[in-house]
């Protein structure tokens, strides 16, 4: 019950502005919904019903449970404004100290009176002392630059800096009761849909602060083309292969089979690999499959019935085994980045909310610098009945909009991502890598372990909602085309999307799996650009500017020890985040470089790790400063938390 229960207070900034109240919750979780109210709010407040906006879940197709989604307004104006606090402290501070810590340390004499001789005589020995260094351990995120450094500068680190980007205690997970067993008929709950009826709606920052929610793995926005009068035709196989008839497509040759199930070769048993080969195409040859496959099936859908009677007939007395589907073919990550060649189509999407769009200014992944194909540019899907887009979270967990261009609907399948790690144990008792891997729950497995499951259909013009972190796989039920992007959203609800990022940041490297999002680049570009007003999200990004500046200064210190020079080289413009060539880990501002091929001019960039690996005396290796230090201090300096626009 607790994964159906949200309570949203949020206030929007028109000119008849209304403080909007969205509960999602079944009948059995309203006593949850009434604690979490209690801790939420500290006055009382009176609503009275108004507004015509409906949000409603949408049942799923057993169409088990009963649910309601409502919106209570009030005329009057005023939002609830967080006081303005300094970040939490261990304990009680002497202001004498706090006050010394806000001007910066400052170096101390220690005066030493020395007899000199008999006559009485007295001279002076003065002494400079260091000035006190913080240990590392006594950092927190009120202290300043200079001090962050001071405290590594000596610090003796043998190898790699190795401590989290992240703190346990700034963790703004929901608490999601797992020991609580779930009734069968519940391990289905109705997926949130929201039906919108006008263009307001849409706009309305009541759908950001419910989508993005954590507690809503995954919400549905039914009518989305229709209300924002959003031209889905260009993105039709017709369109497309007038457009762009020999751009390139990625084929997946797959076993067609039902949604819910997933055979093994001989057909004997359900299993989670779900393998399939790869190849490439063009669009104008894909849309030829995908148009003979439709009259195939039209063709068969004639004959389906006697064979069906025939089958019946032979296979009543034999024991129950599974045929092995026939072999289709799914036209994947068709890239529509490119402006010139694409420009109608991502023109019609800038129609959509802002923080929805592929590019806006409060989109962690606009702040990226380059280009990340599918992530931070627009992918194409084309597909017929059965083609699977297996199990996954999306990259470094960030959220995704997918829309379904039709004529043919989708099925869903979503597990909120507090079980992704349970996920991630039946797929190494299956042999199949989580991460890298290509999967096909078994629903059966889930249920047994208590792991709810959403299911629904798509339709045309309905977007999916896939927030942070969130288990999903997909299959399509008819004909279709789909087109899909990343979006890191930084509203009142961007620190669950942030804890999530780096949390999968720090475990691709453990897997040694490349962070397809440059999670630091990104949070000092953020640090860097914008003003933060959620206090959660600024202290988790202040923590990391703060970590990321200690392994720098430590690494720093160890380089030079070591003898190597530091060359100073810019970033320039559109200039794209480093990676270790060995290993895949970002690399940040200390680039260490060998040189490939002297002749051609090529180099190669390393970590540390893997540098020492290469020679222990780092020899040979160039090592490259895109930032002066007191450039990153003074950012971190800089980065404040911004209050919140007051309400009108």
């Amino acid at each position: 019950e607790g994964s159906l229960s949200a309570e949203l207070r949020v206030t929007t900034t028109h000119t008849a502005s209304f403080t909007g109240v969205i509960t999602v919750s079944t009948k059995d979780g309203r006593e949850n919904r009434k604690e979490s109210k209690r801790t939420a709010t500290k006055r009382k407040r009176k609503y009275k019903d108004g507004g015509r906006k409906k949000m409603t879940p949408d049942n799923n197709a057993s169409n088990t449970g009963t649910s309601a989604a409502r919106i209570k307004a009030s005329g009057q104006s005023g939002a609830i404004t967080p006081a303005s606090k300094p970040p939490c402290s261990k304990g009680p501070v002497d202001p004498l100290k706090l006050k010394a810590l806000s001007m910066g340390l400052s170096k101390e004499l220690k005066v030493v009176l020395i007899k000199m001789d008999s006559a009485g005589r007295q001279t002076f020995n003065i002494s400079e002392l260091e000035e006190p260094r913080i240990p590392m351990s006594e950092l927190s995120i009120v202290n300043t630059a200079a001090e962050v450094v001071r405290a590594c500068r000596g610090e003796r680190v043998k190898g790699k800096f190795k401590e989290s980007y992240l703190l346990p205690s700034f963790c703004v997970k929901p608490k999601i009761a797992i020991n609580i067993p779930i009734p069968r008929e519940k391990l289905n709950p109705p997926t949130p849909s929201i039906y919108l009826e006008s263009k307001r709606d849409a706009f309305s920052p009541v759908l950001l602060q419910f989508c993005t929610d954590s507690k809503n793995a995954v919400t549905v926005i039914r009518g989305l083309a229709g209300s924002l009068r959003l031209n889905l035709g260009l993105f039709s196989t017709k369109s497309l292969v007038e457009a762009n008839s020999d751009h390139a497509v990625e084929v997946r040759t797959q076993v067609q089979q039902p949604a819910d199930e997933n055979w093994n070769l001989n057909g004997s048993a359900q299993t989670w690999p779900c393998e399939s080969s790869r190849s490439h195409t063009t669009i104008a040859k894909y849309a030829q499959y995908q148009a003979s496959s439709f009259q195939e099936s039209l063709e068969e859908e004639k004959e389906s019935e006697n064979e069906e009677e025939e089958e019946e007939d032979k296979t009543s007395d034999t024991p129950e085994q599974k045929t092995v589907g026939k072999i289709i073919k799914f036209g994947t990550n068709i890239d529509l980045s490119d402006p010139k060649r694409w420009k109608p189509q991502l023109q019609e999407l800038l129609k959509l909310p802002a923080f929805m769009r592929v590019e806006s200014s409060n989109n962690m992944l606009s702040l990226v610098g380059h280009t990340i194909l599918g992530m931070n540019s627009v992918q194409l899907y084309m597909k017929v009945p059965g083609s699977r887009t297996p199990g996954h979270q999306e990259n470094n967990n960030f959220c995704s909009v997918n829309i379904n261009i039709g004529p043919g609907d989708c099925e869903w399948f979503a597990v909120h991502e507090h079980y992704w790690d349970a996920i991630n144990k039946f797929c190494d008792k299956h042999g199949v890598d989580y991460l890298t891997g290509s999967w096909w729950p078994v629903l059966e497995d889930l249920y047994s372990s208590n792991i709810p499951v959403y299911r629904f259909i798509q339709r045309p013009g309905d977007l999916v909602w896939i927030n942070a972190g969130t288990v999903h796989w997909v299959q399509a039920v008819g004909w279709c085309n789909n087109i899909a992007w990343n979006v890191g959203p930084l509203n009142v609800s961007a620190a669950y999307q942030y804890q999530l990022a780096l949390e999968r940041f720090e475990w691709n490297e453990v897997k040694k799996v490349k962070s397809i999002v440059p999670m630091i680049h990104v949070s000092w570009n953020v640090a860097r650009t914008l003003k933060i007003t959620d206090k959660d999200t600024y202290k988790m990004i202040k923590h990391c500017l703060m970590q990321s500046m200690k392994h720098i200064q430590i690494l720093r210190d160890q380089l030079v020890a070591a003898g190597k020079k530091i060359f100073y080289q810019s970033r320039v413009k559109d200039e794209p985040a480093y990676y270790c060539n060995e290993c895949d880990v970002e690399v940040f501002n200390l680039l260490l470089v060998t040189s490939e091929n002297s002749t051609k001019k090529t180099y190669v960039v390393h970590c540390e790790d893997c540098a020492r690996a290469k020679s222990s005396s780092l020899a040979g290796v160039v090592v490259l400063e895109q930032y002066r230090m007191d450039e990153l201090m003074k950012i971190y300096d800089s980065f404040m938390l911004t209050p919140p626009p007051p309400s009108k």
